[in-house]
């Protein structure tokens, strides 16, 4: 028999004792450590999308060589996944229509203020509210047109209510007669633009003229004055309506416009003949609770401004906000209005001065439009109706020949707003993933040198890949 009591028992039970219990604290250290290996793991595949996309863009030498701002932001997480030089200014372009997007879905009523105006005795004197929709081709809407015929009174226009420059600050002087800058106006008709088409020889007895130049609203016929020493085929003086014509032998079919110049006669004298009675212009304050006419849908201005990005339309709609506000027509008074109490969220003050981002003034960042994407998409509780609006990458707008599914049969995954000017190009909105995440985007980019598709494509790389891993 072992005697337990002397020390060579006792011994051995010891060291049974102390072995098992280095089994067991190594069985529970190797747990432990295969525990951390596994969060590890798992850690480290969750930032590997992010990883690759930051190498993307790091690594990319058309990004390399300009000036480009990112930022992805995930609603659901309240996370910015991924920002890049994301709280630096950059020139938007027409990624400013998001701002007066905004400023409509707070400061408009569902329908637009078409008309405000006021009966004097045997007289209705009317004013303008900036509304772009007045014989518009693209709207189609006639309500003031019918109003303003129908009545019986004798009928005066008034600007008094107009307080703003007819161009922007900032916006290119030499763009004064192309189709994307026309003048701010207080009672724009036909889109402030002058259509002119020549016509193929075929038609040119049915022209208008002998030379087959056909001109839309008519108005404007006697405004034309051939002439041979100018390279353009129309060509408009700054600070007037007098239209210089070069004739050219081409047959075929195709048309112009020309924006033309405001003045209060003029606007007068285009009502009386659009109307075919007499309106007459009056310089008379405006009261203070006039009656109103209300014309087109919200939605419908705000579709036609964002989908082909319509400078003119987002001009306008600044006014006509000053107008629901009953102030003076002003696109500045609106943008501090709008600065003062609803974007104050912004992390970097925005620097702001138009309705359409024309102008270079304009600097906002990319982290920014990710906190104006949040506020717009807060305004909707149906996305549908949101991405309605928005141009669709592969389908609509102007990313209808960009950022496509791969699979034709699949909807599209982008919803965004361009903005481009020379040498600077931007694009700012939505995107979802495959795995079914909707996320915030801005890409900014600034100084490039050549084509802006080369830039596109390199975005549409990194869109593509979100879209596909996120």
């Amino acid at each position: 028999m072992v005697n337990l009591t002397n020390g060579d028992g006792v011994m051995k039970l010891t060291v049974v004792k102390s072995f098992t219990m280095l089994v067991i604290a190594a069985l529970l250290a190797g747990g432990c450590k295969s525990s951390e290996s596994v969060l590890e793991n798992e850690e480290s595949e969750k930032d590997m999308p992010v990883s690759a996309l930051a190498t993307m863009i790091d690594t990319s030498q058309v990004f390399s060589a300009n000036l480009t701002g990112f930022a992805l932001y995930d609603p659901e997480t309240n996370e910015m996944i991924h920002s890049q030089n994301g709280d630096r200014y950059f020139t938007p372009a027409s990624n400013t229509k998001l701002f007066t997007f905004y400023t409509g879905l707070k400061l408009l009523p569902d329908s637009l203020k078409g008309l405000e105006y006021e009966v004097r005795g045997d007289s209705l004197i009317f004013w303008g509210t900036g509304d772009p929709s007045f014989l518009h081709p693209d709207f189609g809407n006639d309500k003031v047109y019918e109003f303003l015929k129908n009545r019986e009174e004798k009928l005066f226009y008034s600007d008094s209510n107009f307080d703003d420059e007819l161009l922007g600050p900032g916006w290119s002087w030499s763009d004064y007669q192309y189709y994307y800058q026309p003048e701010k106006v207080p009672f724009p008709m036909f889109g402030n633009i002058v259509r002119f088409t020549i016509q193929e020889i075929e038609l040119r007895k049915i022209a208008e003229t002998d030379s087959g130049l056909a001109v839309s609203p008519k108005y404007f016929q006697s405004f034309i004055k051939e002439n041979e020493h100018r390279d353009d085929f129309i060509h408009r003086g700054m600070m007037d309506n007098t239209f210089l014509y070069k004739q050219e032998a081409d047959t075929s079919t195709y048309t112009i416009d020309k924006p033309f110049h405001y003045s209060p006669d003029l606007f007068a004298k285009m009502l009386s003949d659009t109307l075919g009675k007499k309106v007459e212009y009056v310089d008379t304050e405006r009261p203070e609770s006039p009656k109103k006419i209300y014309s087109i849908k919200s939605d419908t201005a705000y579709k036609r401004m964002l989908q082909p990005s319509d400078n003119f339309i987002a001009e306008q709609l600044l006014l006509v906000t000053a107008s629901e506000l009953g102030i003076p027509l002003n696109s500045r008074n609106v943008i501090e209005k709008m600065k003062k109490e609803y974007l104050e969220m912004l992390p970097q003050e925005p620097q702001w001065v138009d309705g359409s981002g024309l102008s270079r003034y304009n600097m906002f960042t990319p982290v920014s439009m990710i906190r104006l994407l949040e506020a717009i998409d807060t305004e909707f509780s149906n996305n549908e109706k949101l991405y309605h609006l928005l141009p669709a990458g592969g389908e609509r707008g102007t990313i209808r020949s960009w950022y496509a599914p791969r699979d034709e049969r699949e909807e599209p995954y982008v919803f965004a707003k361009t903005g481009t000017l020379s040498n600077n190009h931007s694009l700012s909105g939505y995107l979802l993933t495959k795995s079914g995440k909707k996320l915030y985007f801005s890409f900014m980019n600034n100084h490039y040198v050549g084509s802006s598709s080369i830039v596109k494509k390199e975005m549409e790389k990194v869109l593509w890949y979100i879209h596909s891993t996120f």
